[in-house]
C-alpha cells in the first residue's frame, strides 16, 4: 500500500475542509471529507447519528466507515473526534502522511460558536477547553506533521504543509 494519500486531523474549524480541497486541487490529488462519507453511507446527517446513538456509538461508527476508506491519491479531511478510533487512525498512518492542523484555543473560541450546531463530538456537559486538551493529546500522537496555524492566512498554512510535506520520506 503506497502512503500517497494527505490525511488533516484536528479541532473543528481548524480548516480541514477549506484547506483539504485547495491542497487537493495544488497537488493533483482528489478530496475526501469522511464526514460526509459517514453521512452517505448511514443515511443521516451527523448530528442525528449524534443523537440516535449517542457520543460511543457515533465514535464507533466513524471508527469503522473510516478504517474502510480506500484511496490513493486524495487529501483527506476528517472529522474532529477521528483521532478516538485507534484502527482508523492505524489504517491512516497506513496510507498517508497524518497532518495535524492545530489552533490554539483562543482562536477557537473565536471561530467556533455554537458546538452543538456545528456537530462537534462532546460528552454531556464537557467544556470545549477540556475537549481541546483530550483531543490535542491524540491529535500529537498520530501526527506525521504538525502545523501551528497561529496568525498565518489560509494560503500561509497551505505554504507551511506543502513545504513539510516534501520534507518527508514517501
Amino acid at each position: 500500500m503506497k502512503k500517497d494519500n494527505v490525511v488533516l486531523i484536528g479541532m473543528p474549524t481548524s480548516g480541514k475542509s477549506t484547506m483539504g480541497v485547495i491542497l487537493a486541487k495544488i497537488l493533483g490529488y482528489r478530496f475526501l471529507d469522511a464526514d460526509i462519507v459517514i453521512q452517505e453511507k448511514e443515511g443521516k446527517k451527523l448530528s442525528k447519528i449524534i443523537e440516535e446513538e449517542g457520543v460511543d456509538g457515533f465514535i464507533e461508527i466513524e471508527n469503522r466507515i473510516n478504517a474502510g476508506i480506500e484511496t490513493e491519491k486524495t487529501v483527506i479531511a476528517t472529522g474532529g473526534s477521528v483521532v478516538y478510533g485507534k484502527e482508523a487512525m492505524d489504517h491512516y498512518k497506513n496510507i498517508g502522511k497524518v497532518v495535524y492542523l492545530k489552533v490554539d484555543m483562543d482562536t477557537l473560541t473565536k471561530r467556533l460558536h455554537n458546538a452543538k450546531r456545528r456537530g462537534v463530538v462532546m460528552r454531556e456537559g464537557q467544556s470545549l477547553v477540556s475537549l481541546y486538551n483530550e483531543r490535542s493529546a491524540l491529535y500529537e500522537k498520530y501526527a506525521d506533521i504538525t502545523i501551528e496555524e497561529k496568525d498565518f492566512t489560509m494560503e500561509e498554512v497551505i505554504d507551511i504543509t506543502l513545504e513539510a510535506l516534501k520534507a518527508l520520506p514517501l
